[in-house]
């Protein structure tokens, strides 16, 4: 049934097949079906056993209190449907009807008066469940067993041919030496572009950090020593800075002020200095 969906759109159903990619919704008006065409039956079954076992697990029924005539009824109708497929049934799945049978009849049928008084007998389910608990625990046990790693199936054995090495020929190159010398020099050539280029800081010379300090100091004023040094400089700034410092001090052109113990520590031209009375320490 083609139906219109919520925008108008003409909602298909799923296509029933695809032939050579093409999906056909409906079958064709001329298709021919035999009477005896093949039917896929999916549920396959290893013997009675496992057939009434599927029938008590599918609907989870209690092994232990079998419902014996819902069981009953079921198992006919498989037996039935694979009659009716053409399928080969072994003669077990007959017995296996009959002793159902058997048993059904048993728990309808009224006790004769003469056994009424007598003790109860045991309950003919008992046998089957007997049966079915022990088919269940075989199977599985062969289920673990089947799901181990297996040759052949998860695992295979590597096989390969050794290589023929008499097949093989030896090379003869035809160059002489003086190409060998030539493609040589080349290699070694190109060996120097694969070279690490190694990127360095610029050294800082101390005579260029002594002119830029005095160059600071002539505007007039003093300096602090965090004012000197650069952070970007790292540790070779800093203790190209303390150099240039110590020789502008030894060379008379700076002074270096501290007006107490542990305070900041300016510099000045010695000049300045002189003016400022200040304490000096070398």
């Amino acid at each position: 049934m083609i139906a219109p969906g919520a925008t108008g759109e003409v909602l298909l159903p799923p296509p029933i097949a695809k032939v050579l990619g093409k999906p056909y919704h409906e079958l064709p008006q001329d298709l021919f079906i035999p009477p005896d065409a093949l039917e896929v039956f999916l549920d396959t079954f290893e013997g009675p056993l496992d057939l009434l076992l599927y029938l008590i697990r599918r609907q989870q029924l209690d092994i232990l209190n079998l419902p014996i005539l819902q069981i009953t009824a079921q198992y006919m109708e498989y037996v039935e449907l694979m009659q009716g497929l053409n399928l080969e049934l072994a003669a077990e799945y007959l017995l296996m009807a009959a002793w159902l049978a058997e048993i059904k009849s048993r728990l309808l049928l009224p006790k004769a008066p003469e056994l009424e008084d007598e003790e109860e007998g045991e309950d003919p389910r008992v046998t089957l469940i007997r049966r079915l608990q022990e088919y269940e625990r075989f199977k599985l046990g062969a289920e673990r067993v089947n799901a181990l790693p297996r040759l052949e199936r998860e695992i295979f054995i590597a096989t390969a041919l050794p290589p023929d090495f008499g097949a093989l020929k030896p090379l003869a190159p035809d160059v002489s030496l003086v190409e060998l010398a030539l493609y040589m020099q080349s290699v070694v050539k190109r060996a120097t572009h694969f070279e690490h280029h190694q990127i360095r800081r610029e050294q800082i010379p101390t005579r260029v950090r002594m002119a830029e300090i005095l160059a600071m100091l002539s505007l007039g004023q003093t300096l602090r020593l965090e004012q000197v040094l650069r952070a970007e400089e790292g540790r070779m700034g800093v203790l190209v800075t303390f150099l240039a410092l110590l020789e502008l001090c030894k060379e008379q052109l700076i002074w270096i002020l501290q007006a107490e113990p542990l305070g900041p520590i300016h510099f000045a031209l010695a000049e300045q200095g002189e003016e400022g009375n200040r304490g000096v320490a070398h």
